[in-house]
């Protein structure tokens, strides 16, 4: 039944996306584990932690256009549930260190010691079970996305007001972990990490074996988003996004629709915050910050709103563009260069890049069509009568 559910809402383009996607997770692996260094096909472990960053942002992206391309809802907060995902696995992390830490405790973490913390809060136990940091890493944006959702949308908060509640929700979460008593390293984060599921995070086969992840988790999340949106209730969810109070007027709960989606879109951003930690080596208070949450909305608008694989591409290249310009000479024009593509991107592709591609090609199949209809209709000349 899921099967035969899965294969029904996979066209050809999703199919041949996910293959790239599984050559890519294949392919980058093997030309960094088993490639000489000396070779031109040799990949470094930078390489391959940096495009499993890019990765863990293509699933924020993809969870933010379920919402937002299909249900017409857009967070500008999305950040925030990315961060928590991000910060319980840095809680199982550091609780791996032990007593190999600046203080040798085997227990408290070293910021814990240097604040004089008596011991462990209560919220962090449990956290040195990677099956409870994996629960948490979904339960907690799940559950916060689920009661400000239960909120906003039973008060039929839409819009541009829904936009600024989602911004203020991350704003207040970025300013309560910048706190030293709030229990979670304050302005500093989480960092030095040591090990995961007994590997050296720093490994190249620990990197390598995270980068596989990432790819099977935005497969993974690209399959679910598709199901989603090629079934009924994405249909629903479309109608919503273009026609709510008509939705509502036929019958449909809608605050219910938008719920369960803005929980899983919640649940996908934290997973991407628990893959994007271990491959970069900490998690502070900064990636709660807006305008992270504004820069996500920027990838799937130039990828493409309401693609998936728009938002996919979009968050690769605007971040590949971010390492590439933030490197050099340009690097204090980076935002002017964001900005200036985010408003060439509304001015004069408002689809987005596979959005607008998507346009031409169904303009030119239609043309096409049409041609080939105009050709059957006109009758063949008849013969000459022979003389």
């Amino acid at each position: 039944m899921i099967t035969s559910l899965i294969f029904r809402s996979l066209d050809r383009g999703a199919i041949a996306f996910l293959v790239t996607l599984a050559a890519i997770g294949i392919l980058v692996p093997v030309l960094n584990l088993w490639v000489p260094a000396s070779s031109p096909f040799h990949l470094s472990s930078y390489f391959v932690a940096l495009f499993g960053k890019y990765l863990c942002y293509a699933i924020l992206a993809l969870s933010i256009d379920l919402i937002w391309g299909y249900c017409g809802i857009l967070s500008l907060g999305h950040g925030a549930f990315f961060a928590l995902g991000g910060y319980a696995m840095g809680m199982y992390l550091m609780r791996q260190i032990g007593s190999r830490g600046v203080y040798a405790n085997p227990i408290l973490p070293d910021f814990m010691v240097f604040l004089n913390w008596p011991e462990l809060p209560v919220y962090w136990y449990g956290f040195q079970h990677f099956p409870y940091a994996l629960l948490m890493v979904v339960l907690v944006p799940g559950v916060l996305a689920f009661v400000f959702g239960w909120f906003a949308f039973r008060s039929r908060v839409t819009g541009v007001y829904l936009s600024i509640i989602t911004q203020a929700l991350t704003f207040a979460l970025m300013l309560g972990f910048f706190r030293n008593n709030f229990g979670f390293g304050g302005n500093n984060g989480l960092t030095d990490f040591k090990d995961i599921l007994g590997f050296n995070v720093q490994a190249p086969g620990t990197r390598a074996g995270l980068f596989i992840s990432s790819t099977v988790a935005l497969m993974l999340g690209f399959v679910i988003c598709r199901v989603i949106v090629s079934s009924k209730f994405g249909k629903v969810l479309v109608a919503i996004r273009d026609a709510e109070a008509r939705t509502r007027f036929l019958g449909y709960r809608v605050e219910a629709y938008k719920l369960l989606v803005f929980t899983l879109s919640a649940c996908m951003a934290g997973v991407a915050g628990a893959l994007y930690v271990p491959q970069v080596g900490i998690i502070n208070p900064s990636e709660f910050s807006p305008a992270n949450s504004i820069e996500a909305v920027i990838w799937v608008a130039v990828g493409g709103r309401g693609t998936l694989t728009g938002a996919v591409l979009g968050a690769v290249l605007v971040n590949y563009g971010k390492t590439y310009f933030t490197s050099g000479v340009l690097a204090p024009y980076w935002l002017f260069v964001l900005g200036g593509l985010f408003v060439l991107v509304t001015l004069l592709l408002p689809r987005g890049i596979v959005g607008t591609v998507h346009h031409w090609w169904g303009e030119w199949q239609a043309r096409r069509r049409a041609a080939a209809s105009e050709r059957a209709a006109v009758p063949d000349p008849a013969p000459r009568a022979a003389e």
